[in-house]
């Protein structure tokens, strides 16, 4: 499997310099256009990348977090997420248990993201835990361990930050250009040398126009066969690919669309998070590979193996092009399946679910609970600074 992993880390650090020349284009064309010197342009974008790099390798995890408005939880506010979690994290073999952190949306998602290995996350949406049962949880979980180990979160993050970075200059280009460039082009006109002006202002904008779109579609490129890859290793690390296939459904079919997610930051989930107003996400693919398809191939699979993988990508795509490496097929061996795990009645454990959930959102904001003599929980938010509070229910005032 490492040399599947190698070879779409190559093909990303590729990527990730095909984003640098872009930004760098760019740089170089304001800067001859603004300050009649393409090489001082050119040395303010390398310098720009640099930087902004060096934030997308160290930081570039905690402002997904941020951006996200994701909370960290403790392995007592959500136990049966904790110990998901950690079964993955055995099963994947990673030497550190992630760090888990939960979304108030009630949109069906989740993203994975850190530096490497070992300074890794798993975020987690509150309605994807009140709808998904532990088989589904742990496939989509699996999921994103997978692209921890896989090394594909740093590359992402750093993806993120970079696109964002083109996306801005590129922006606050064309303003400069609409309210003061107009005006050094008359300048430049009535002084004689408004050819060379005219061809560099028209160069530069066909840049500012066509850059975001080039990096967004490097930026996609970086995604979609590494879903594919990801599910493969889901499916090995739970030997259980109905869990995840059952996920997708769900994910699929959900019509909420992800208030903090951005363009940005969309291929880090496990599904596009955009989706017009009331309608499912069932084949969106600007992000993504279709989720049908995704969901075949799981559905085919004979066993958990890569193998099996592989040949059920072979069989749904209809393609003799083999998706994992002989060598790394090889390597991970054979793997069967296991049975479901046996589940309570849905209704009554879908509602422990919004229980568990709700306890561990009003846990990651510090909220403070109060219980009342009369057995009446008060939840306070950080912001309540009175010194007492009166019940709702026996009307008992209780001191905070």
């Amino acid at each position: 499997m490492w040399q599947q992993i190698r070879s779409n880390q190559t093909r990303s650090i590729i990527l990730v310099i095909g984003m640098g020349v872009l930004l760098a284009l760019l740089g170089y064309f304001l800067g001859l256009y603004f300050f009649d010197s393409g090489m001082f342009g050119l040395f303010m974008a390398l310098i720009i990348w640099g930087i902004m790099s060096l934030v997308g390798y160290f930081q570039g995890d905690n402002i997904l977090l941020a951006v996200s408005r994701a909370k960290k939880i403790a392995p007592d506010d959500l136990p049966r997420l904790y110990n998901v979690v950690e079964e993955m994290k055995i099963a994947s073999g990673l030497d550190k248990m992630p760090d888990i952190y939960i979304m108030d949306d009630p949109a069906l998602n989740a993203f994975a993201t850190g530096r490497n290995t070992k300074k890794a996350t798993v975020t987690v949406t509150s309605g994807l835990l009140q709808k998904l049962n532990r088989d589904e949880l742990q496939g989509v979980v699996g999921h994103e361990m997978a692209h921890v180990r896989n090394r594909d979160v740093l590359l992402m993050a750093m993806c993120a930050v970079l696109l964002g970075t083109i996306v801005v200059l590129a922006w606050y280009a064309s303003r400069f250009l609409i309210f003061g460039g107009m005006g050094r082009t008359r300048r430049s006109s009535s002084s004689g040398g408004s050819g060379g002006q005219i061809i560099i202002l028209a160069v530069a904008i066909i840049l500012m126009i066509l850059a975001p779109i080039f990096a967004q579609l490097i930026y996609l490129a970086l995604s979609r066969r590494r879903e594919y890859l990801a599910d493969a290793s889901s499916a090995l690390y739970t030997r259980y690919p109905e869990g995840l296939a059952s996920a997708l459904e769900k994910l699929a079919a959900s019509t909420d669309e992800l208030k903090s997610a951005n363009k940005a930051t969309a291929p880090m989930y496990i599904i596009n998070p955009f989706r017009k107003k009331g309608m499912s996400a069932d084949d969106l693919t600007s992000t993504h590979p279709p989720i049908s398809e995704r969901i075949r191939i799981l559905r085919a699979m004979s066993g958990a193996s890569y193998e099996d993988y592989s040949t059920a990508y072979q069989q749904v795509l209809h393609t003799d092009k083999a998706f994992i490496p002989a060598a790394a097929v090889a390597s991970a061996g054979t793997v069967s399946l296991r049975a479901a795990q046996p589940e309570t009645t849905e209704k009554l454990e879908e509602v422990q679910r919004v229980r568990e959930t709700t306890n561990a959102l009003w846990n990651a904001n510090k909220y403070r609970t109060i219980t009342c003599a009369c057995g009446t929980k008060l939840r306070l938010p950080p912001s309540y600074k009175l010194s007492e509070i009166k019940c709702p229910h026996c009307g008992r005032i209780n001191p905070v």
